[in-house]
C-alpha cells in the first residue's frame, strides 16, 4: 500500500491543491473523515468549514471550503469546492462583515421566498463556519 493519498482541491476559479499526502480530513455533511491511502471509495457532500492536509505526521495545511462535493478512492481524494481560501488568509474583519450581512438578510421580512431564504441560510452557515475558521477565533 502507498504511503500518500493524491489530494486534489479545486474551487470554481482554480486549482488550489494538487499533491500527494499521508492524510485529508474533510468536513463532510455526515462528520468529518480522514481519507487516507487504500480508502474505500465513496462520494460525499462537504459542509462549510476547515480542510486539515496531513504530512510528516502534522497538519501542514488548513484550508476553509463554503461547501461542496468530495469523491474518495484508494489512490485519492478529490474535493470540488464552491469557494476556498487558505485558513492564513482570511480576513476576520472581512468574515464578521460577511455574518453581520447574512444575518441582516435572514431578518429581512420582504425575502419570503422559500428559494431566496433556504440561500439566506445557507449563506449565514458559510459565514459563521469562516468567522470560526479565521486567524484568531476561538476553537
Amino acid at each position: 500500500m502507498a504511503d500518500t493519498v493524491e489530494f486534489e482541491l479545486v474551487s470554481p476559479t482554480r486549482l488550489l491543491v494538487s499533491e500527494p499526502v499521508e492524510m485529508v480530513v474533510v468536513p463532510g455533511e455526515e462528520g468529518d473523515f480522514g481519507a487516507l491511502p487504500g480508502h474505500a471509495p465513496f462520494i460525499s457532500q462537504v459542509r462549510p468549514g476547515v480542510i486539515a492536509i496531513h504530512g510528516n505526521g502534522e497538519v501542514t495545511r488548513r484550508i476553509f471550503v463554503a461547501g461542496g462535493f468530495a469523491e474518495v478512492t484508494q489512490e485519492r481524494c478529490t474535493v470540488l469546492a464552491e469557494e476556498a481560501v487558505p485558513v492564513e488568509d482570511i480576513d476576520p474583519a472581512q468574515a464578521q462583515t460577511r455574518l453581520t450581512a447574512a444575518r441582516a438578510a435572514l431578518d429581512r421580512p420582504e425575502d419570503d421566498d422559500p428559494r431566496a431564504q433556504a440561500q439566506i441560510r445557507r449563506e449565514l452557515r458559510v459565514a459563521e463556519a469562516l468567522v470560526a475558521a479565521a486567524p484568531g477565533a476561538s476553537s
